[in-house]
């Protein structure tokens, strides 16, 4: 009778096990993006979505830049997700960050195709056109929280600090320098000081977020009614790690 290989595939145990393996493998990459429940779709569905609450789906984006923070991001096969979400979007969240190449939101909180709306333009400021995108994103396709985001060494907060004009961004920076009036700092106040930069940073959020509210009646309503959260955070890019925080 002739023995059985001793490659281990071809040992009737092993192949068992490994199949088995196989199975839990790729029963992991069915994953929806944003969140750690099993589902059939690769992208975020509107039932998934719409079961979440805000305060959840901050947490999935939390533990999204805890997993950036290690080096271990989720499985995802993008290719799926494109697919997937071609058939319709239902994105958890909408966020307003900053331009800046070193801060990818979806990037720096493990996040896929479809599981977010990014406004993104220097300085992290909000003006019509913003608040527009906002109101679409929460009120007719169903987001649930509005992210304000800035992080650290920001150029649009130095460039405000230090009263820089050029054409266009003249204007824009004139929206940050509110911030730098209102930050309250004992030491040098200027654009190459990045404990103040920093602190300017946070503060723009801070005010951004009660523009938000002043200036929009249908997200301040919306909040009032508990259908969104209007939430900040800090991205440090010297750390990776985000800091969320309530207005």
């Amino acid at each position: 009778m002739r023995e059985e290989s001793k490659h281990p595939l071809h040992c009737t145990a092993c192949r068992r096990g490994f199949l088995k393996s196989a199975s839990a493998t790729l029963a992991g990459l069915a994953l929806p993006s944003l969140l750690t429940i099993p589902a059939h779709a690769d992208a975020l569905t509107k039932a998934q979505r719409d079961g979440m609450t805000p305060e959840q789906i901050i947490q999935a984006m939390k533990r999204g830049n805890e997993r950036f923070q290690k080096g271990e991001r989720k499985p995802r096969n993008y290719l799926n997700e494109q697919k997937a979400s071609a058939k319709g979007q239902y994105p958890a969240a909408v966020l307003l960050s900053c331009i800046d190449s070193r801060a990818p939101a979806e990037v720096i909180m493990d996040l896929g195709i479809g599981d977010i709306f990014n406004c993104r333009i220097a300085g992290n400021i909000e003006n019509a056109d913003i608040l527009g995108s906002m109101e679409f994103a929460t009120k007719l396709m169903g987001a649930k929280v509005v992210l304000v985001m800035g992080h650290t060494s920001c150029g649009a907060i130095k460039g405000a600090i230090a009263d820089v004009e050029l054409g266009n961004l003249t204007g824009l920076l004139a929206r940050v320098k509110p911030a730098v009036d209102a930050t309250q700092y004992d030491g040098e106040r200027t654009a190459t000081n990045y404990a103040f930069v920093d602190k300017v940073a946070r503060k723009n959020v801070e005010l951004t977020l009660a523009n938000i509210r002043r200036d929009s009646t249908v997200l301040n309503e919306m909040e009032s009614q508990h259908a969104i959260k209007i939430a900040g955070a800090m991205y440090n890019i010297s750390t990776g790690a985000v800091e969320f925080f309530s207005s």
